[in-house]
């Protein structure tokens, strides 16, 4: 149906190949001049203030369920002024003793318009399904949660 292409790129610029001492910053080139730095973690002796694979998943999932979210809410009359999502991913290990993804928490705030009036119980629903829409969700093995939290103007 569509393909989305990025180019990733590294390049050493370090003496050594050391584990402890090579270099982990690389560029995302998503086109149309969109470059994003990206490292590895902190944890694993990357750049902090630079993009990182686990804070990036977690940033793709939000992103999907945040477009899907104002897509219905879009289609119901239902005005969204506002969305944040302070989303996580945990990274643990499984029962191979493997580091992976285990769980992505999705905390999305949403406020409405002010004359915009939205129960729990129907806020609740749209995330769900916008959660079942997502195609970033239905891809993934670990465990997406979605935990809105409700606000008004």
């Amino acid at each position: 149906m569509s393909e989305h292409n990025i180019t990733l790129s590294w390049e050493k610029q370090t003496e050594s190949f050391e584990y402890t001492k090579y270099n982990r910053d690389h560029k995302w080139d998503f086109g149309h001049d969109l470059i994003v730095n990206a490292s590895s973690a902190p944890e694993f002796l990357g750049t902090p203030e630079y993009a990182d694979p686990e804070r990036a998943f977690a940033a793709a999932l939000a992103s999907c369920q945040l477009l899907f979210f104002i897509a219905i809410c879009s289609k119901k009359h239902l005005t969204v002024q506002q969305y944040t999502d302070k989303a996580t991913a945990f990274l643990e290990k499984n029962d191979q003793g493997e580091l992976i993804i285990s769980k992505v928490i999705l905390r999305p705030e949403v406020v409405f318009a002010e004359a915009v009036e939205v129960s729990r119980e129907a806020l609740e629903k749209i995330h769900y399904q916008a959660h079942e829409r997502c195609f970033l969700a239905k891809s993934v093995r670990s465990e997406v949660l979605i935990e809105p939290v409700l606000n008004k103007i």
